[in-house]
């Protein structure tokens, strides 16, 4: 990760090289501060603004791997809990990772029906704008099972 390549003594981060560096917006960020998903953030003693440690920006780092992948803030906390744990996590852990990719895969599914369905009333309305009826009786009976599908 980023973070660490800089080393334990690298200088804090603001807010902003925090967000552009994990991808999280720095809306995200403060709520994520707020819910407790992060650990309260270390303040600049004149300015009041946000200055993130090495530390914290390695788990702000892995919340926005999870995030990009959908990963609900339920499980984010999982994670991070179980990450704290000494022993015995590695299994929790591998279920959550699993159960958030067979949620992907559903989606993927779910996505690609989506797409044949587009593709396939853009082939139609082809036939259409051709004037060809036997095409379009075709691309009709086509469509009928992936209409069935998307519901």
């Amino acid at each position: 990760m980023a973070a660490t390549q800089k080393g334990a003594d690298a200088s804090p981060m603001t807010i902003r090289e925090v967000s552009r560096l994990s991808g999280l917006s720095e809306p995200t960020l403060r709520y994520y501060e707020k819910i407790g998903l992060i650990d309260p953030v270390d303040r600049d003693e004149s300015s009041g603004h946000r200055r993130y440690s090495a530390t914290a920006v390695e788990t702000i780092e892995a919340l926005g791997c999870l995030r990009a992948t959908g990963v609900s803030v339920q499980d984010m906390r999982a994670y991070l809990r179980h990450l704290a744990e000494e022993d015995g996590s590695a299994g929790q852990l591998r279920e959550l990772f699993r159960r958030n990719a067979d949620r992907v895969a559903q989606e993927m599914e779910r996505m690609r029906v989506q797409l044949r369905y587009l593709q396939l009333k853009a082939d139609l309305w082809d036939t259409r704008e051709r004037g060809d009826t036997a095409a379009e009786r075709r691309a009709v009976e086509e469509i009928v099972p992936v209409v069935r599908e998307l519901r």
